[in-house]
């Protein structure tokens, strides 16, 4: 019966977890949706795009409206998931995972700006180049926003690695030793990904990479610190005269 009950209100919890998560998303799609019109100009940064039918208007504006509302609502949705694993975490990794999740969130804006003001920027503009050398290029509504997509939103999630790295670090699943020991097999998934979302030329590529090269150092060095720290701990613990 006990375990009955336990499962039972695990998915209570999760249900709620789902149903609270979805009606803030839901919230702040109707709200960035209303607002959408203004900011059209600073997403197009003054492009000539066109739509094909009153379907792309549709598409373009919700498409804008629920990936932004995706952005807006990761926070209430980490806190969510906290509060659901919680009682599967002790204190200490409770209290690091809640610490953690603001750090992710400014991780998280940071790479999109950087995917929105410079990999967008030298990847559009280098394939556009190409396109006109031989061809008559028409570009759609549905096509920029895609690409711009592409090159924005997987930088977001790579500039969190460094604090994911950190927390792991922090609950003790990850060390800097094994970090710095796959550092040629993240290279290798990082330029997998730089060529990827980058159109295949050298400067555009290396614009991308190096900061993720950055990124992955900057993460062995947080897990460096983390680590110290605790060995300071443990030992100030283990000094502790016994009661």
């Amino acid at each position: 019966m006990d375990e009955e009950r336990t499962l039972t209100e695990h998915l209570s919890e999760l249900r709620k977890m789902l149903i609270y998560s979805s009606i803030f998303i839901g919230v702040s799609f109707m709200v960035i949706l209303i607002f959408t019109q203004k900011m059209i100009p600073i997403i197009t940064k003054g492009q000539k795009l066109t739509m094909l039918g009153p379907l792309d208007v549709i598409r373009f504006y919700t498409g804008i409206a629920g990936s932004l509302s995706l952005g807006v609502s990761a926070p209430f949705i980490g806190l969510m998931v906290w509060k659901f694993i919680r009682p599967a975490l002790t204190d200490l990794e409770s209290k690091k995972a809640l610490r953690y999740i603001p750090a992710m969130l400014f991780s998280f804006m940071s790479g999109l700006l950087f995917g929105f003001y410079i990999v967008f920027p030298f990847s559009y503009q280098f394939l556009l180049k190409l396109g006109t050398t031989n061809f008559e290029m028409m570009i759609t509504t549905q096509s920029y926003f895609s690409f711009l997509l592409m090159t924005t939103i997987p930088m977001g999630f790579l500039f969190e690695v460094p604090f994911i790295l950190m927390f792991l670090t922090a609950i003790e699943i990850l060390t800097p030793e094994l970090l710095a020991k796959s550092r040629k097999y993240a290279y290798i998934v990082l330029a997998i990904v730089s060529a990827i979302i980058t159109p295949p030329d050298f400067v555009s590529q290396l614009i991308v990479l190096i900061p993720l090269f950055i990124l992955y150092e900057l993460g062995i060095g947080l897990s460096k610190m983390v680590f110290q720290k605790q060995q300071k701990e443990a030992i100030q613990t283990e000094r502790l005269p016994q009661t």
